[in-house]
């Protein structure tokens, strides 16, 4: 009976996340073919399509539209299809016939599948492998190693705890395909299955990994021209006068949105890269490989052909991440001396703004002195009119007399008159 809670959306697809991509319980002998076209997301909804297409020429149910894989047998043959964040893989198996093993050409898986189908996969190859897992004991097993694969490049080594052996030249053959052999001994089927998917995994993550090589080179020489460009601003600013310093932000400003557009065009590929470096050293580690006499293993291959790889990558991303905070670091130095001499000049604008006040303060001092003057001058007008009218009535002063008594006090008035003004004014 189901429980009564109620349930998250997304709680079956999370718990049956474990469960993603199980490995295929495997019989040998067996020829494996195995594709990873690269795509983008149109790319990926075709291989969606074409899948479809190819099962419906089989008279056969069509896959869930939101699966990401599934696995079915075509009777000829069985396909395994992935989808992947960044590309697609296809996984193509048949029967292995084991009579003439090692004197004939060996079965192809990909070359039982319909071959107008297959040419129309959608995107672009990154990886091709020809896989064969025959049993040790089978006759013939020894020389298919020496009929398939390259005696100067061979790597061998014995995986599975001892129990089986893989080699491989890690080369691409004239049919495009890289090729490994691998001598299963007595792995059950599931133990070969995961065996066999770790080692198709390993040659798709290395190839998904060394993506971000040449994105690395491409992005070196760009970085190269960065640096120069902020050596020389960094020259320039130890010897830039006032006036040069805006046209040394400006370039500065286009340096910096140079470099984090380049750091933002080439951070999701290094990142993904290094994600897929360190899915192959799992892959390495998880087949529990050891030594064949004489032989180089898969691990010591990887490690010493794909450390260049790696080290560039992350290399280029380093650089990047320095050459980001050295342009920030001097944009801001040439931004706080900018903003230091804007300030210098606004004190001394200030400087100069009172110097000037202090001026308008004295000038307007001995205008009111004028002004006291004048208004005396006009009020003492009045008065004497005033004296020489009011003489015929009886006033015993004349107008003269009147106006030169009247002038201190007239003026004495007038001046604290404008005092009370301004001490008004200013106090408000």
């Amino acid at each position: 009976m189901p429980h009564p809670l109620n349930q998250h959306p997304q709680r079956v697809a999370l718990h049956n996340e474990v469960h993603a991509r199980p490995p295929q319980a495997l019989v040998a002998p067996l020829a494996i073919s195995h594709l990873v076209m690269l795509c983008d997301a149109a790319q990926r909804e075709a291989s969606r399509a074409h899948v479809s297409a190819l099962l419906r020429d089989h008279h056969l149910p069509l896959p869930d539209p939101q699966s990401c894989h599934f696995r079915l047998d075509l009777g000829a043959f069985h396909i395994r299809w992935e989808l992947h964040t960044e590309f697609v893989s296809w996984t193509f198996m048949s029967a292995l016939p084991i009579d003439r093993l090692g004197e004939a050409e060996p079965v192809r898986a990909a070359a039982v599948v319909p071959q107008n189908w297959l040419a129309g996969l959608p995107g672009q190859c990154l990886c091709s492998l020809h896989l064969w897992a025959v049993a040790a004991e089978t006759p013939g097993s020894a020389a298919l190693v020496k009929q398939l694969l390259l005696d100067d490049s061979l790597q061998a080594s014995s995986v599975a705890g001892g129990v089986a052996e893989v080699y491989t030249d890690f080369a691409l053959h004239p049919d495009g395909f890289s090729r490994m052999v691998l001598l299963a001994g007595k792995l059950s089927p599931r133990r070969l299955g995961r065996l066999v998917q770790r080692l198709l995994e390993i040659e798709t993550y290395r190839m998904a990994a060394l993506l971000g090589l040449p994105t690395a080179r491409e992005a070196s020489s760009i970085l190269a021209s960065a640096e120069r460009e902020l050596a020389e601003l960094a020259s320039a600013i130890r010897s830039a006068r006032p006036e040069d310093e805006p046209l040394l932000l400006d370039r500065l400003t286009k340096l910096a949105g140079q470099v984090e557009s380049q750091h933002a065009a080439t951070h999701s590929r290094f990142s993904a890269s290094v994600a897929y470096f360190e899915l192959v050293d799992k892959r390495i580690a998880e087949i529990n490989e050891s030594g064949l006499p004489g032989m180089q293993t898969l691990g010591e291959f990887m490690d010493r052909r794909l450390t260049p790889a790696r080290s560039t990558c992350e290399w280029a991303t380093r650089r990047q991440d320095a050459l980001s905070q050295r342009v920030s670091r001097i944009s801001n130095l040439l931004r706080t001396r900018v903003e230091i001499e804007q300030q210098q000049s606004s004190q001394a604008l200030l400087t100069t703004m009172n110097q000037r006040q202090d001026m308008q303060l004295q000038m307007q001092s001995t205008v009111e002195g004028l002004s006291v003057a004048a208004i005396t001058y006009y009020i003492v007008g009045l008065v004497s009119y005033l004296a020489k009218g009011a003489a015929q009535l009886g006033w015993p002063w004349s107008g003269e007399s009147t106006a030169a008594a009247a002038i201190p006090v007239v003026a004495l008035g007038v001046w604290w008159s404008l005092r009370r003004l301004h001490h008004k004014v200013f106090k408000r």
